[in-house]
């Protein structure tokens, strides 16, 4: 029977644990209302995007590396090493002296966050009692609709009272709570008991193709046309890491992943799913907010709003399905979450000019609670699939495919409707002013902004408008397509063994 003490100390790792996802939730959603501060003070604004991207590259990279360490190290360990690490690269970026200073404390505040969120992952399974992981897990997915609430606030709060350079340090009492929570309450062996090796290969090369690949689709169609000379030796430089890592781990002792775990159809079928379900709603993530404000006129509190649909629907998806996914099993569950996925991205397709934002808030919601569906079950059946001496590769590999569909997806969508809304326009140039044509061809974030707005006439706004809707399409129909790949990878999960 489980006692007080013990039920005390689990309870005391929880919080700790969901502070630190916290941490890592938040600082990547109160950049968006600093950096314009910030780069009015540093300058450098051709590196603005790197702020982003090389905390984004280096937390991808550490996922699955770090899911590998904490099989064959003490968790506890990895654990805190990853919020010294976050803790320390926040108080770099907080001092940061320039641009260029700010992007490197960045990438290691990208290391440490990697860590946290494979961690928390890892340290929830683990601590679970029996039957109740799904509850336990679930409990991280409300702390990202928490975080989606406060962040962007929080962040513009921070700037217009303080300073920027608060953003970074309000992250290191709340990192050495943390710390304090997790070194004094967490107990943890590793999960093998054999000599530890290190499979410097298979780092190498994975890290090596998540930076290529993962960079085409950053910069492709933004900063380098897709044909480009740069993409293409991207390409190269990742098919080349590719075979690489294939034949490091053929030939090492204790490979990053062994290549086995693909032949577990839980495994494969698993990370697919959740693949095409972030591949979906970070599509949508990105571009409903050009389509509500560029498309309907809607004012900014109208996009937050409907945003916030998305993530409230995707904690409640998984802090629903976290109490009932034992009796209703994971399969079951995940096929549930793709359908929803499928009718949303359906009834996206008949979105115009004149939908409500109603309309909006509950297909956003659908998807949300879609997406919370197939995350949290198919984590469940990947984590099941390969058994408690794999939890931290079966655990990170989960969120690093999460990352992936959510990153490759982002990028297609945006090469295509910053094309297809080019397109739209120029057919449509002679209802529209040169300078407003100039100003959009200059950057797209300008329908975000009032002083752009004042410049429409009322039969330019329409024609814009249209335009903008009509760009969407595509996104819609990525997003069902996606959603519909999903569920096909859903029914070919095992049910797991009752």
């Amino acid at each position: 029977m489980d006692d007080a003490p013990r039920r005390q100390k689990r309870f005391w790792i929880i919080c700790a644990a969901l502070l630190a996802l916290f941490l890592g939730a938040m600082d990547a959603l109160v950049m968006s209302a600093a950096m314009p501060t910030i780069v009015a003070e540093l300058g450098s604004i051709h590196l603005y995007a790197w702020v982003y991207s090389a905390y984004f590259l280096a937390r991808a990279i550490s996922l699955p590396i770090v899911g590998k360490l904490s099989d064959i190290y003490k968790t506890k360990t990895i654990f805190l090493v990853s919020i010294a690490i976050f803790l320390l690269a926040s108080l770099a970026a907080g001092a940061a002296p320039s641009m260029i200073f700010l992007v490197a404390a960045r990438v290691f505040q990208g290391v440490g966050a990697g860590g946290i969120f494979a961690l928390v992952y890892i340290v929830l399974s683990d601590i679970s009692l029996p039957g109740e992981r799904g509850r336990t897990l679930s409990f991280a997915s409300s702390i990202w609709g928490i975080a989606s609430i406060i962040g962007p606030t929080l962040g513009g709060f921070i700037v217009t009272y303080l300073s920027w350079r608060w953003i970074f340090f309000i992250n290191v009492p709340l990192a050495l709570l943390c710390l304090l929570g997790i070194g004094r309450y967490l107990k943890s062996e590793p999960r093998r008991k054999a000599v530890a090796h290190l499979d410097y290969g298979g780092v190498i090369s994975l890290s090596g193709f998540i930076l290529c690949f993962l960079t085409i689709f950053i910069v492709g169609g933004r900063e380098y046309a897709w044909g480009s000379a740069e993409i293409l030796v991207l390409s190269f430089l990742s098919g080349f890491f590719a075979m690489f890592f294939y034949f490091a781990e053929k030939r090492a002792v204790d490979p990053v992943i062994d290549l086995r775990f693909f032949a577990e159809r839980n495994f494969t079928c698993g990370n697919i799913a959740t693949f095409f379900s972030s591949f979906a709603i970070f599509s949508l993530f990105a571009y409903a907010p050009l389509y509500i404000q560029g498309a309907l006129g809607k004012t900014p509190m109208q996009v937050g709003v409907a945003m916030l649909s998305l993530s409230f629907g995707w904690s409640m998806g998984s802090l629903v399905l976290g109490r009932f996914v034992a009796g209703a099993g994971g399969k079951t569950a995940s096929v549930a979450g793709s359908l929803l996925l499928i009718i949303a991205g359906v009834m996206m397709l008949f979105f115009t000019i004149d939908t409500s934002i109603a309309t909006c808030l509950l297909v956003f919601l659908l998807v949300g609670v879609g997406m919370g569906f197939v995350t949290l079950s198919t984590l469940l059946l990947v984590q099941g699939s390969l058994g408690s001496e794999n939890l931290g590769v079966a655990t990170s590999f989960h969120q690093f495919a999460r990352t992936l569909g959510g990153t490759v997806g982002v990028g297609i969508s945006g090469g295509i409707v910053t094309t297809r809304l080019i397109n739209n326009l120029e057919i449509s140039a002679v209802s529209v002013p040169p300078s407003v044509m100039e100003k959009l061809l200059d950057s797209m974030e300008n329908i975000f902004r009032s002083e752009f707005q004042a410049l429409l006439q009322p039969e330019t706004g329409v024609v814009l408008y249209s335009a903008v809707a009509e760009s969407m399409v595509a996104v819609y129909w990525i997003v069902l397509v996606a959603s519909i790949c999903c569920l096909m990878a859903t029914v070919l999960l095992k049910p797991e063994q009752r």
